[in-house]
């Protein structure tokens, strides 16, 4: 992907969160220094002190930037002198944490990556939006899937008319791994994931059908209207959904579909999309997000495979890639997308130039505010039998 004028130097790095059987730390750890672009440099890589320093051998983080808190790290880390101190923090931390840090975060001048959904309820989510919108920093938000080569080939192949006018959008994100009462057990992801004190008002919705509904506005670029939802808990003594269904009408009359699970047996990450227009529809599968099909009545069912030289690919798409056809690329490389596209923003903003904050082929902090709106509105019509609720939030954008 082409990049704005790069530094002459690697991003510095700080990681919060990630520390010893972490999953999206390291993850975060590596789509950030993919592309050589950053460096991993300091980390406050858990709420347990000791812990934290332990888990810095893991990341090859010196001693003396292994913090004990991201308030430590952040006071350490301005205390140092400009061109040693780290450029941006990366979120890596269970949803009740993440407005205190990000916030600390962009109040202190440091850029920001953070995990969705972007806090624990919406006014966490207006206020560090209040926060943002004051500071001159980078805020993105990882909602990776957006990341996919071809799901940015299939938002191109949207936005220039390819489909005709959108009349509907179906995402589903199905998993399975809760279908038992893990949270019962030592199964750290299982028990934060279900309490609501520690993972907001929603389950299933808040962790996974989030990014379905991201995903839907990412490619369609549909503002969305009302919403009707139920959720449901299947398995007895849980305290957040597990299951949950959601009707959405657009503002140019498309209808959307969001369902989402977590007690599915036998499925894993299967997050797929279809959108029907009135010229042709498309559908994609992140468990082969190498594929995208296209449909049209009365002519063979087209295939594009992510192919960076291929005439059909969009410049975007073709830019996202890394590999050549035929080696299949995939969650890293997606994450590593969201990043390099934040990078080009923050290189900008050192080299003190101006860059663009609302219209980002990253989710930024609008997105996360949108997600945040999303939960919140599903939650509330769920409680209401399913009541249509408004949907499009003031930050929404197409």
């Amino acid at each position: 992907m082409p990049t704005n004028e790069p530094l002459n130097r690697k991003l510095r790095m700080a990681l919060v969160g990630g520390g010893r059987g972490s999953f999206i730390g390291r993850v975060h750890a590596t789509a950030a220094v993919l592309d050589n672009r950053a460096q991993l440099v300091a980390g406050a890589l858990s709420s347990d002190p000791v812990r934290a320093k332990e888990s810095a051998e893991d990341y090859a983080i010196s001693p003396d930037r292994a913090y004990g808190s991201y308030q430590e790290l952040i006071e350490k880390e301005l205390a140092l002198p400009e061109d040693e101190r780290i450029d941006f923090i990366s979120i890596a931390t269970p949803n009740f944490t993440h407005f205190e840090i990000a916030k600390a975060a962009v109040e202190a001048g440091f850029n920001v990556i953070c995990d969705k959904p972007l806090t624990l309820d919406m006014p966490q989510a207006e206020a560090l939006l209040e926060a943002v919108e004051k500071s001159d920093v980078v805020f993105a938000v990882t909602h990776n899937y957006t990341g996919y080569p071809l799901v940015r080939q299939a938002r191109q192949m949207v936005t220039s008319g390819e489909l005709g006018e959108i009349m509907a959008v179906r995402v589903n994100y199905i998993q399975g791994w809760l279908v038992e009462k893990l949270e019962d057990s030592d199964q750290k992801q299982a028990a934060w994931r279900t309490d609501p004190k520690r993972s907001g008002a929603a389950g299933c919705f808040g962790d996974i059908a989030t990014h379905a509904y991201n995903l839907g506005r990412f490619i369609t670029g549909q503002l969305p209207e009302k919403i009707s939802c139920h959720l449901k808990t299947f398995v007895g003594g849980r305290q957040l959904d597990d299951y949950g269904h959601a009707v959405i009408t657009y503002e140019n009359g498309a209808l959307g579909t969001v369902t989402a699970s977590q007690i599915t047996h036998g499925r894993e990450n299967d997050v797929a999309i279809e959108v029907d227009g009135t010229k042709g529809s498309l559908s994609w599968r992140q468990e082969n997000p190498n594929e995208l099909w296209v449909r049209r009545n009365g002519n063979a069912h087209q295939l594009h495979t992510r192919d960076p030289n291929a005439p059909f690919m969009s410049q975007i798409a073709a830019d996202s890639c890394r590999l050549p056809a035929g080696h299949p690329e995939a969650f890293f490389e997606a994450f590593a997308n969201i990043y390099r596209a934040a990078y080009d923003n923050m290189c900008l903003r050192i080299s003190g130039k101006t860059f663009e904050t609302t219209d980002t082929l990253y989710p930024n902090i609008y997105d996360g505010v949108e997600g945040m709106y999303f939960i919140q509105q599903s939650v509330a019509s769920s409680a209401d039998n399913g009541a249509w609720l408004p949907l499009k939030h003031a930050t929404s954008r197409r």
